[in-house]
């Protein structure tokens, strides 16, 4: 466990190394957050949840940081308004680091003893929280960098063009009938992805793989974004409030489509999936190419015999790649991990019987199964072992910032 935390908070920091100051300070929407509040909220969770109530004579780093890096955790106490976390020019990144360092000396040494029973997991899930905001640091700066002129890079290497064109779209046959869905087994899950149970699945065919730009730029060539009766009424009327004509990131120059990234401005690939895209646009390209979102549970029952394997944040590329050739068997989906999450058409409700854990870590996910969609699969944001067949995330429909993308199914 400490090989394992010290490992997963370097890479946080990893993220951000070599960033100025400018950088981490500055919040482009109120969704996102600056890089520096991500860095000091995933230390505050492991200050608040395992060493305050582990006891042993901890010294909180300052006691203003109880307020100014607590997210939407009530039971916790009041929180600093998340619209306006961009003004918190003090404390200075470098007296979060400070934060991070004592924080992190304290914790190798309560992980060097023997602790209060529920040690092991509570550290577990601040692990896992805190990969969830390196990706939430990825996506925030690629946020900030868009509104720029100068349309800067995170890494010049970053978003490299596809090196091989995309594989042929087919149709894979899911499995049928009564199935079981949601984790299983002794390894670790949020709570929102069980109880384990059983759905009701009917014929249907999934794609081998994501939509492509070239694909998804046939339907803006299309109309699709004049098109009202492809839309949902929502959906439409946020195309109609925010003036959508294309994904974010996408621009014309000199009648090309180019596509703002962490690597900077970058000829827009055709072969690479198409990221993002809020679930109304998934939803409207289904509608246009006469096919539908799958259910998360479409989804889950083809990806749950399906190694994770893919393009994820350790690739270095920080951005979606054209799909790999066709896996063995070909009945198989690729791309099902890594690249793009991938919208699905299912509502994130709880499953039956869920009960979120008691006190404010119930907090955690149950409080925002409302007015969500699920996406499945993760991104070439995500790490790697943070992954498996049974994670929900969930972002609202009009969201467009993540590294959302698209797959279809149709009935069968």
């Amino acid at each position: 466990m400490r090989d394992d935390y010290a490992r997963v908070r370097a890479a946080t920091e990893a993220l951000v190394a070599g960033l100025p100051a400018e950088d981490l300070v500055v919040q482009s929407m109120p969704d996102a957050s600056p890089a520096k509040w991500h860095l000091a909220h995933t230390t505050w969770f492991f200050e608040t949840f395992v060493l305050r109530p582990a006891g042993g004579g901890y010294r909180p780093f300052h006691p203003e940081f109880e307020v100014l890096f607590n997210s939407y955790y009530e039971a916790v106490g009041p929180q600093f308004s998340r619209p306006r976390r961009g003004l918190l020019s003090r404390p200075t990144g470098a007296e979060v680091l400070q934060y991070r360092a004592h924080v992190d000396a304290a914790m190798h040494e309560l992980l060097a003893q023997d602790g209060p029973p529920w040690l092991g997991e509570r550290v577990r899930l601040g692990l896992e929280h805190e990969q969830q905001h390196q990706e939430l640091i990825l996506m925030d700066l690629l946020h900030l960098y868009a509104q720029n002129p100068l349309r800067p890079a995170l890494r010049a290497s970053a978003a490299p063009p596809s090196s091989r064109p995309a594989p042929s779209l087919r149709w894979c046959l899911g499995p049928v009938g009564v199935r079981e869905v949601g984790h299983a087994g002794a390894g670790f899950h949020f709570d929102n992805e069980g109880p384990r149970h059983q759905t009701l699945l009917r014929p249907y065919v999934l794609a081998s793989r994501c939509v492509t730009n070239a694909e998804y730029a046939e339907f803006v060539a299309d109309g699709g974004y004049r098109r009202s009766t492809l839309w949902l009424s929502d959906g439409w009327a946020q195309v109609q409030a925010e003036g959508w004509t294309a994904p974010l990131y996408w621009y014309l120059s000199e009648g090309t489509w180019w596509q703002t990234t962490l690597g900077g401005p970058r000829p827009l690939d055709p072969h690479a999936p198409v990221v993002h895209v809020s679930h109304y646009e998934a939803d409207a390209f289904a509608r246009w190419a006469g096919a539908r979102l799958p259910t998360e549970f479409e989804w889950e029952a083809l990806a749950e015999a399906a190694p994770v394997r893919g393009n994820f944040v350790e690739s270095g590329r920080l951005h979606p790649t054209a799909a790999e050739p066709p896996p063995r068997p070909e009945s198989q989906p690729a791309q099902l991990f890594g690249d793009v999450w991938e919208w699905t058409a299912s509502a994130y409700l709880p499953y039956p019987g869920y009960h979120p854990p008691e006190g404010a870590l119930g907090e955690y996910n149950g409080k925002f199964m409302s007015n969500q969609m699920v996406l499945r699969g993760g991104s070439c944001a995500s790490p790697r072992d943070h992954l498996r067949a049974s994670y929900r995330n969930f972002f609202p429909p009009r969201a467009r910032w993540p590294f959302t993308g698209i797959r279809l199914t149709k009935d069968a």
